[in-house]
């Protein structure tokens, strides 16, 4: 539990051995899941100190109707604000070493995650969006105010977040002047990073993207 909007919010830390940079990760629309525990162990096992806020309060689902719900149902003002208080909860971690994290999501999260990189500027030093729906953030972020570098990886058969909305959307970010790259996985679909998905996980391109993640993290926040 982290303190946000004078409340608390559940999450997931998973603190690195040692102490490490911070990493948020953020959750598909299915809701805090084992799968997105099991990505914070992997960072923590790679030297960084992870948390996964809860963003839906305890509610979790294996049903897309109900995940869909889920999702639709989420307040958006309600969930900056427990990511930004997740991030203040990360860098007060004894286990937290630097003064800005990374932020990774996926799907929706990926969504939120360069979300957090709008209202965050101050302390999010680098942004990774997978298959992330910009789309469904309404109204859209001042993708402006983004100071962090962003990396994406985006699958070539997907179609919740097609290739052309992809590669527009990156273009839109560069005509800003951000530091963006799009990694397109051809012949992925959504949701390949997501090991517990047999029907659309892509051993290959989910290896890639997570190296390259790590990468990336250490690159520009250390560890």
């Amino acid at each position: 539990m982290f303190a946000a909007n004078g409340s608390s919010c559940p999450g997931y830390l998973a603190p690195a051995e040692g102490g490490g940079p911070g990493v948020l990760v953020i959750q598909e629309y299915w809701g805090l899941v084992p799968h997105i525990r099991d990505v914070c162990d992997r960072f923590a096992a790679a030297g960084f100190t992870a948390l996964a806020p809860d963003l839906y309060r305890g509610e979790e689902t294996t049903e897309p109707d109900e995940a869909g719900k889920l999702m639709m149902n989420l307040n958006l003002a309600q969930a900056g604000k427990d990511i930004s208080s997740a991030i203040d909860f990360l860098l007060e971690t004894p286990e937290t070493t630097g003064d800005q994290v990374g932020v990774v999501g996926f799907c929706m999260g990926g969504a939120l995650s360069l979300l957090a990189a709008t209202i965050r500027p101050d302390a999010v030093g680098a942004d990774v969006t997978f298959y992330g729906v910009v789309p469904w953030l309404d109204p859209q972020p001042d993708w402006s105010a983004i100071r962090a570098p962003i990396r994406g990886h985006f699958a070539s058969e997907d179609t919740f977040f097609t290739r052309d909305k992809a590669m527009a959307f990156e273009q839109q970010l560069k005509d800003l002047g951000k530091d963006v790259h799009f990694t397109m996985h051809e012949g992925a679909d959504h949701a390949f990073f997501n090991d517990t998905r047999p029907e659309v996980y892509e051993a290959e391109a989910a290896s890639e993207a997570w190296d390259d993640t790590l990468a990336f993290f250490r690159a520009n926040l250390g560890g």
